[in-house]
């Protein structure tokens, strides 16, 4: 059995919650979510919570109630609150600007990188080397962080790239002489 999936889920005030089928629909003040089911759960609306069950006692179904228990958490969250990630631009003359809905990045590279901002994601850039990405949608927020970082991965011997907010860079152990 899944821990994880036999919780509920509180609906806050201000979100309405629609099951139709394999897809649950999430509106609120942030805005709208569509997050489809793995096949074999269901979902419903009980004592106004959102319940997920498995439609079969099949064992192979249990990593996926729990998946379909968090998805569906993560769009009430994200509907409500939203998700952020923060990077950092760390290089002697690495920054960040932005121009209309693209970020235009200067990473130590011979051109400067032009990065299109995704439907639905907000990045805020403050003092040029710190960039705030924000969204309803938690799978594109990390998604779009991810991507951004990549464009110079920060290397741990120089310590210069993009990299998460409080991200720790580990260096390699080197040889021993034993």
């Amino acid at each position: 059995m899944s821990r994880i999936g036999k919780k509920p889920i509180a609906i806050p005030t201000g979100v309405t919650v629609k099951v139709d089928g394999a897809i649950v629909d999430v509106k609120g003040p942030k805005g709208q979510l569509r997050q489809p089911l793995p096949p074999g759960i269901d979902a419903a609306i009980e004592n106004g919570q959102l319940v997920t069950k498995k439609s079969t006692d099949a064992r192979a179904l249990d990593k996926f109630h729990g998946l379909a228990r968090s998805l569906v958490n993560n769009a009430v969250v994200g509907v409500t609150e939203g998700f952020k990630r923060e990077l950092d631009i760390v290089g002697v003359g690495y920054r960040a600007e932005m121009k209309g809905k693209q970020v235009v990045l200067a990473l130590g590279y011979s051109h400067p990188v032009v990065f299109d901002i995704p439907h639905g994601i907000d990045i805020a850039i403050e003092k040029q080397t710190h960039l705030t990405v924000t969204g309803v949608d938690r799978q594109l927020v990390g998604q779009v962080a991810a991507n951004l970082r990549r464009l110079r991965q920060p290397d741990p011997y120089q310590q210069k790239g993009v990299r998460f907010t409080g991200e720790v860079l580990k260096k390699k152990a080197g040889k021993t002489g034993a």
